[in-house]
């Protein structure tokens, strides 16, 4: 009996010691920092607005451009240009990124030298090279059999096709070939032990899991091709920007036209976007599954 009083008594004595924190008012913390970084930026987007509306531009030139016959194609060449592209630099970029990751030494070095010649040198500079091949080959085909000239056949889309598109291939190689890292080394050997050659084990059980990775890196290279389009005005390649030049060369409009074209490319970059959202959770739908279970 001694020892049961001895038990309750220490419990008795911790509850007198809590402290009644019941006529506390709970205040929250003010964050005073935040709210003078917002009050100036919002000010200072205040400022930007009221400039561009008080600015020496005429809006109605802009809507009457808006739908203008030669910005419309030049839109339609430019969302071409980025489709064509984009699926041509990923194609080249799948192939680079297993060439990386081959263990044939005459593989990884030509994919090695490929990823660093053309990521090594402006875009700019690779579409004034395709555009002047002439200079360097001035006849292409099989000698006896066909030849054309090169200037007849390297025409402004077709240099800049390869231009971005190549360029866009040494990019998303390192993507891809991240990617390809990322998926857990038992998953090549479950293929290879039951006997599935290393490139059905990339079509079929790889490339399916890495896409995770890949897709949000690549929806933001196929944004930036729909801006980069816009050097291949430099080679005089019909695109949007370009014929905005050529109107505004006409008529002096120059930050109308300039208007124009910036609404285009936010419109177009605006529908790219929902749409990598879109696809972005279509990948990671299992990886959500498998972490709620978890």
């Amino acid at each position: 009996m001694l020892s049961a009083s001895n038990d309750r008594a220490p419990a008795s004595s911790n509850a007198d010691t809590f402290t009644d924190i019941s006529h506390f008012e709970h205040v929250p913390r003010r964050y005073y920092g935040r709210y003078l970084a917002s009050a100036v930026i919002l000010a200072i987007v205040v400022y930007i607005v009221v400039a561009f509306a008080r600015g020496q531009i005429e809006w109605a030139v802009v809507a009457r451009f808006l739908t203008a016959k030669s910005i419309l194609t030049g839109l339609v060449n430019t969302i071409v240009m980025t489709i064509l592209a984009m699926a041509l630099g990923i194609v080249l970029g799948v192939i680079v990124a297993i060439m990386r990751l081959s263990t044939n030494p005459v593989l990884r070095g030509v994919a090695h030298g490929y990823v660093w010649l053309f990521r090594g040198t402006p875009v700019i500079l690779q579409l004034l090279l395709w555009f002047n091949l002439a200079l360097v080959f001035p006849v292409m085909g099989i000698p006896g059999l066909f030849e054309f000239r090169t200037v007849d056949i390297m025409t402004p889309f077709l240099a800049a096709l390869l231009g971005l598109a190549i360029n866009q291939g040494a990019y998303t190689s390192e993507v891809v070939r991240a990617g390809l890292l990322s998926v857990d080394t038992g998953q090549y050997e479950a293929a290879k032990s039951i006997g599935m050659p290393k490139l059905q084990a990339l079509r079929r059980i790889i490339l399916p899991q890495a896409m995770r990775v890949i897709i949000p890196p690549i929806g933001n290279e196929l944004i930036s091709m729909v801006k980069l389009t816009s050097l291949a005005s430099v080679i005089q390649y019909a695109e949007m920007l370009h014929n905005a030049e050529n109107i505004y060369y006409a008529n002096a409009r120059v930050i109308e036209l300039l208007m124009v074209a910036a609404v285009w490319y936010l419109v177009i970059v605006t529908v790219l976007s929902l749409l990598q959202s879109r696809v972005e959770l279509r990948f990671a739908r299992g990886a959500g599954r498998a972490s709620a279970k978890q």
